[in-house]
């Protein structure tokens, strides 16, 4: 399945992998690379030299297109752009700031750079600082979110832009990437979909969470500090929307959620961890391999845009 991503990133399948904190290491995103997609590292917090190792542990795995998610909040931002120079990976994802500092390092190493927004003000930016494409992302998805939705988000960014979009928030199958294409968009980046793949080196107590889950059980927190992020519903997500309604200050709020995710992703904690997880949590029901998830999607997707979906 050819588009204007797949042709960009010379990969086969339209699908990129979210560059999830703890969750999207060298197995994972080789993995989705080795099966068509675009696999990313994500930085996250991590220090510099950790990065430099997954990158190498990566192209151990395989040698086709993968990226780093760079989190531009991390302290260990500086590093990690350069190192991300230093090592030569395809594409660099961006999240949680402005990369314009680091566009020119690294497009001068021929890096593909894709930021992902929430707003079309910043996709437009992203545009002028040099970016080769967005991933718009809804606040479908799980994480940090935005406002607006995917199927709001996408047109308007599509709209705005000359350069490719891909849409991200709520997608797990083939009928989201059929959705993806008549929004304008010319792929898709999942995350949640990924996290529940056997290749994912995720507790299974998260990958259960999310197979267990259904159409209502993500809830957003922090929404009061300016900061909302979506997770499946817990013990913890309970007890945070309880302090933010009693007016809780941002201290007690972030002391709740201090190492949350690493609780839920490395040691199973799914009860006071953080169960970082979209909405789309509710469609997934197997964990299946990468190759599995991404050939499915495609010949789902290829079935319904040949048929037009549901018009005789």
């Amino acid at each position: 399945m050819q588009t204007e991503l797949t042709r960009l990133l010379g990969i086969q399948a339209p699908i990129i992998q979210g560059g999830m904190a703890w969750v999207a290491e060298h197995t994972l995103a080789a993995a989705v690379s080795n099966a068509g997609g675009l696999g990313i590292i994500g930085a996250a917090n991590a220090p510099a030299e950790w990065v430099r190792e997954q990158i190498r542990l990566t192209k151990q795995l395989t040698d086709k297109p993968f990226g780093v998610n760079v989190m531009l909040m991390s302290p260990y931002a500086p590093e990690i752009a350069q190192v991300v120079a230093e090592e030569g990976v395809s594409v660099v994802t961006t999240g949680a700031g402005n990369p314009e500092s680091y566009m020119a390092l690294w497009k001068s190493k021929g890096i593909k750079v894709i930021p992902v927004v929430a707003s079309v003000a910043l996709a437009k930016r992203m545009e002028r600082a040099g970016a080769d494409a967005v991933v718009a992302e809804g606040c479908e998805s799980g994480g940090h979110i935005g406002e607006s939705t995917t199927m709001t988000l996408v047109p308007q960014v599509v709209d705005a832009l000359n350069i490719p979009v891909i849409a991200a928030g709520g997608i797990a199958d083939g009928r989201g990437l059929a959705a993806a294409f008549m929004l304008g968009a010319c792929g898709v980046q999942m995350g949640t979909r990924f996290v529940a793949t056997k290749e994912c080196w995720a507790h299974q107590n998260y990958k259960d969470k999310i197979l267990k889950a259904k159409d209502i059980d993500t809830k957003v927190t922090g929404r009061s500090t300016g900061h909302p992020v979506r997770a499946l519903r817990n013990e913890m997500t309970k007890q945070y929307l309880d302090l933010e309604k009693k007016g809780a200050t941002l201290e007690e709020l972030e002391y709740l959620t201090l190492g949350g995710l690493r609780k839920a992703v490395v040691e199973g904690d799914v009860k006071n961890g953080s169960v970082m997880s979209g909405q789309i949590a509710g469609m997934i029901k197997e964990e299946l391999t990468c190759k599995e998830v991404i050939e499915n999607i495609v010949a789902e997707a290829a079935k319904l845009l040949e048929k037009g979906a549901c018009y005789e």
